[in-house]
């Protein structure tokens, strides 16, 4: 028989059947600052669009352009991150939890596709280098810098907990350094005509991107995958299970992550004796708890006694 402590509820609202969890303390990420970095985003976007265009400057059509995939993405990161929120029910039994892991692989697909193109646009800027009108590039990246700073430290905090926040964050990055690459080569170019320092700061740009949103897409995808999270290990799950004296083994063991905060087990608990329902559902409550030390917030197990472990535990107490 399965035994799980991750009681569901059921209760009547207007649009259905939902089903609740038993809570957890988790961090509380807030979607009012992914929007307001949103509203930011889109401000410099235009500002560098109309300036680009009055100044001639490539570089500045190219970071508005830049910015503009960091204002969809952003919006992305929002509308997954209030998906998330919604509650579970009886199609959807798991909520949309990861949708802010899929926002997240999205995003940081799209950032290493971008820092690609702007590897390939710095090649080509080494072998023609353009001039530009320096002051309109210095003081739009000037107002680059702010933007994309307060909205990097709105979410700062956030990114530890989230990986989908992590992912816009790593975009307002890689703004912020763009931003002062831009500054820095309007001045290099304003004060000694070295057009040749813009393209070379892109491409070191570039490459840290790449090397920083890998890390997203590699922990992302493992979670998609169904991966064990790197920071739970299995050997330490059955070091927890071997002080039950109770219990002789696990085994089929499944363990996932649903979402940043979330870790799943899934196993079949050997005992060395039938006991009755009562004493094995006491003796899995203690072990849940137990592994809730080392980061499994949710447990199944379905227990077994004897050689084979097919027999199922005893549902009432008796003699054998």
């Amino acid at each position: 028989m399965n035994i799980s402590f991750d009681v569901l509820k059921r209760h009547k609202t207007n649009e259905g059947t939902i089903l609740e969890h038993h809570h957890h303390h988790h961090h509380h990420v807030s979607g009012g600052k992914l929007l307001f970095s949103v509203i930011l985003n889109l401000v410099i976007t235009v500002a560098q669009f109309i300036g680009g265009i009055l100044s001639g400057s490539l570089a500045l059509l190219s970071d508005a352009l830049h910015n503009f995939s960091d204002v969809m993405s952003l919006l992305i990161s929002y509308y997954a991150h209030r998906l998330s929120h919604r509650p579970q029910n009886l199609q959807q039994t798991f909520g949309f939890k990861r949708a802010e892991i899929l926002a997240a692989l999205f995003n940081a697909s799209v950032l290493i596709a971008v820092s690609v193109y702007l590897i390939v646009e710095s090649i080509q800027r080494f072998i023609n280098p353009q001039e530009v009108a320096s002051t309109w590039v210095m003081a739009l990246a000037a107002l680059g810098i702010v933007v994309n700073g307060l909205s990097a430290w709105l979410l700062h905090r956030d990114a530890d907990h989230n990986l989908n926040i992590r992912s816009a964050y790593l975009h307002l990055m890689g703004d912020l350094m763009t931003s002062f690459a831009v500054l820095a080569g309007g001045a290099m170019i304003y004060f000694y005509g070295w057009y040749w320092i813009d393209p070379l700061l892109s491409l070191l740009i570039s490459f840290y991107l790449i090397r920083s949103s890998y890390g997203i897409v590699r922990e992302s995808t493992g979670m998609l995958m169904q991966f064990a999270p790197s920071d739970v290990s299995v050997d330490a799950i059955i070091k927890k299970v071997g002080e039950f004296d109770s219990i002789e083994s696990i085994h089929h063991i499944h363990l996932w992550q649903l979402d940043d905060e979330t870790v799943f087990l899934e196993a079949r608990l050997n005992f060395h004796e039938d006991v009755c329902l009562s004493a094995a559902s006491e003796v899995i409550q203690d072990l849940s708890h137990a592994l809730e030390e080392i980061g499994i917030s949710h447990t199944t197990f379905q227990c077994e006694t004897g050689k084979n472990g097919r027999d199922v535990i005893s549902p009432s107490c008796g003699h054998h």
